[in-house]
């Protein structure tokens, strides 16, 4: 049996979530693999890297035009560099505000085919029949419409939060996450979540930056709502793409 092709993510962003990203890529290649008749072992799952490397503030440089270090790009275009030269096929970019650059990451590297986070979300939704979403991010993926034109384009639509709201998310996700004050974000998120749900009913809540839902777990009152981890449906979309071709397993 051919091995899977190499896949690659593109992670730092912040190491917490590049870390959790390739636990949910390895359980997500088990599951493919059950579902296939395969046995789960060792040499079944694919080989995969992960360029953990420091990229500067994206929801900040999406508030400035002006070139510099504060810029994300060239770091990301140096690490999927690295992963290109390694083999990889796919790559997953494990930040959501991130994808404001994708145009110009695959452009840079055709020969990588490097998955669209709010496409993925979007074609999962609406496959699921979904017709409205309401959507936790950071500022600079509201503010580059990352996801709202994802879904309009899969016709779905996308609920925001309100200003203080989107503030708390700031908050949770910097001050909370980052800092590494898990308390602080997931009382930040749950207040977020609950509010958006009170107001649209029961849609499907986007969890859409890699740092919440690793703040949202376990927050009391949150077991009833309808929650996405877009990192979840990334991991399987990579995954996918890791055993396209091989015998064995899914075209």
């Amino acid at each position: 049996m051919l091995a899977p092709q190499t896949v690659g993510i593109l992670g730092g962003m912040g190491p917490a979530a590049g870390a959790d990203f390739v636990r949910l890529f390895v359980d997500a290649c088990a599951r493919l693999l059950r579902a296939h008749g395969q046995v789960v072992g060792d040499q079944a799952f694919p080989e995969h890297w992960l360029a953990q490397v420091p990229v500067p503030d994206r929801s900040g440089a999406l508030e400035s035009s002006e070139s510099g270090a504060h810029q994300p790009l060239e770091p990301m275009l140096q690490a999927l560099g690295r992963l290109a030269a390694l083999g990889s096929r796919a790559v997953a970019i494990a930040c959501n505000t991130a994808h404001a650059w994708h145009g110009t990451l695959q452009a840079r590297f055709p020969q990588v085919e490097v998955l669209h986070v709010a496409r993925e979300v979007s074609a999962h939704l609406a496959a699921q029949g979904v017709r409205g979403a309401a959507l936790m991010a950071t500022e600079g993926t509201y503010r580059v419409g990352l996801y709202a034109q994802a879904m309009a384009d899969a016709g779905i639509a996308c609920h925001l939060p309100l200003d203080e709201e989107r503030r708390l998310l700031m908050r949770g996700i910097y001050d909370g996450v980052k800092a590494g004050d898990m308390a602080l974000a997931r009382s930040c998120f749950s207040r977020v979540a609950l509010q958006l749900a009170h107001r649209h009913g029961p849609v499907a809540i986007v969890m859409g930056c890699t740092e919440i839902p690793l703040g949202l777990q376990g927050a009391a009152g949150t077991e009833g709502l309808d929650l996405l981890d877009p990192a979840q449906v990334l991991a399987s979309a990579l995954a996918a793409r890791a055993y396209r071709g091989a015998p064995g397993h899914p075209p």
